[in-house]
């Protein structure tokens, strides 16, 4: 767990490969909507299941091509079958993601009419069926899009209660809640000089014991 104590040196010692990571993200864009919606397969099926469980999802999904199907039973049964929690629904915020996202060009059309990632997040949890605002601030930040942007699952706000940023772990993020422990973590990585996405990943990695996304 990170303490005020100790967060700089751990940030030090992994700062290479989060950098590394970071930098894999950012090349997502280029290869195209394909690689874009693999990233969104995972960060749907992450919420409320094992980021384990959600890879091999996105790997499986990738793999067979069920990522352009619209066979939700078929993409159902990947899910249940990678022990991704609430399949069903899932499966359809999948094919629904797809089709409002990319089918309809709307990612392309929220950026282009956008200029940062908090604005761009916020427009995707609002009109997505699947993305909340953890769920679109992963999507941006695994696909390269933004880093600005908190992703506030249990592991960081645990990490972020032992850093004396927030007093206790909220039962229950409303969209106020979640932005104002956003703007506490912002403040926390500005004055401690250490990049937002940083931050993330090093919590993540803290509670799991590797960097992963």
């Amino acid at each position: 767990m990170l303490t005020p104590a100790n967060v700089h040196a751990r940030h030090a010692a992994k700062r290479k490969e989060i950098e590394a990571r970071l930098a894999e993200f950012r090349t997502i864009p280029a290869k195209g909507n394909a690689s874009l919606l693999s990233e969104l397969s995972f960060c749907i099926c992450a919420a409320n299941s094992s980021a384990e469980a959600a890879y091999r999802a996105q790997t499986e999904l990738t793999k067979t091509g069920l990522l352009f199907s619209d066979n939700t039973d078929k993409i159902s049964a990947v899910l249940l079958s990678s022990h991704v929690r609430f399949h069903k629904n899932k499966a359809r915020y999948l094919v629904e993601a797809r089709k409002k996202l990319f089918d309809e060009k709307t990612l392309e059309k929220t950026i282009a009419q956008n200029n940062d990632a908090p604005t761009i997040r916020n427009s995707l949890a609002d009109n997505v069926l699947g993305l909340g605002m953890k769920e679109a601030g992963h999507f941006l930040r695994n696909s390269g899009l933004g880093q600005e942007v908190a992703i506030l699952d249990r592991h960081i706000l645990k990490n972020l209660v032992s850093l004396g940023v927030i007093d206790t772990v909220p039962k229950t993020l409303t969209r106020k809640n979640y932005l104002a422990i956003e703007e506490k973590m912002m403040e926390f990585s500005k004055k401690n000089e250490i990049p937002l996405a940083h931050l993330d990943l090093l919590m993540w990695s803290e509670q799991t014991g590797h960097i992963f996304k």
